[in-house]
């Protein structure tokens, strides 16, 4: 079962990073380009959402005890989710250059590389919050079943005492 999971989790891990890049290039586009990146885009969404609900398929079969740690992933597996759907939408309405210069009357070339260059520092910060929320997630999961193990052992313990009094 958790092979599965941790298939659907690969599967999702390529498809959420395709989706990124297309989502950064879709302000960029213009005209017909860009209306084919956003229905590519919103297909690739449409493709995540069906492998997260494949995946809290597969994390209602894990037995109880382990389904903690797969619950997690699978919260901020779902606030990724959410971000990249954002960003779509953000990345959706913000005018293209045309749009631009119509508006303001100027070229903005440096004005422009600064927003791209900012949009992908943006994305870049996105990116590595989205890795340490995950790895923190992780690190949560792991003192948890620590906790369990150790509290398992402090039982079985006293059962070897109170086995050792009575002989």
């Amino acid at each position: 079962m958790s092979s599965d999971f941790e298939s659907y989790e690969q599967d999702f891990a390529v498809l959420t990073a395709e989706i990124t890049g297309r989502i950064g290039k879709v302000p960029k586009l213009v005209g017909d380009e860009k209306k084919q990146m956003v229905v590519n885009v919103e297909k690739q969404l449409e493709e995540a959402r069906e492998l997260l609900e494949q995946m809290e398929l597969e994390v209602r079969e894990i037995p109880p005890q382990s389904r903690g740690m797969y619950s997690s992933r699978m919260r901020s597996y779902k606030q990724e989710m959410g971000k990249l759907e954002a960003d779509f939408k953000r990345s959706r309405i913000a005018y293209s250059d045309e749009v631009r210069n119509e508006l303001l009357g100027d070229d903005g070339n440096s004005s422009e590389n600064q927003r791209a260059h900012l949009l992908d520092n943006t994305e870049r910060l996105e990116r590595s919050s989205r890795r340490l929320e995950a790895g923190y997630q992780i690190a949560v999961e792991t003192e948890q079943i620590g906790q369990e193990m150790l509290e398992n052992l402090s039982h079985d313990r006293e059962k070897i005492q109170r086995a050792r009094e009575r002989v």
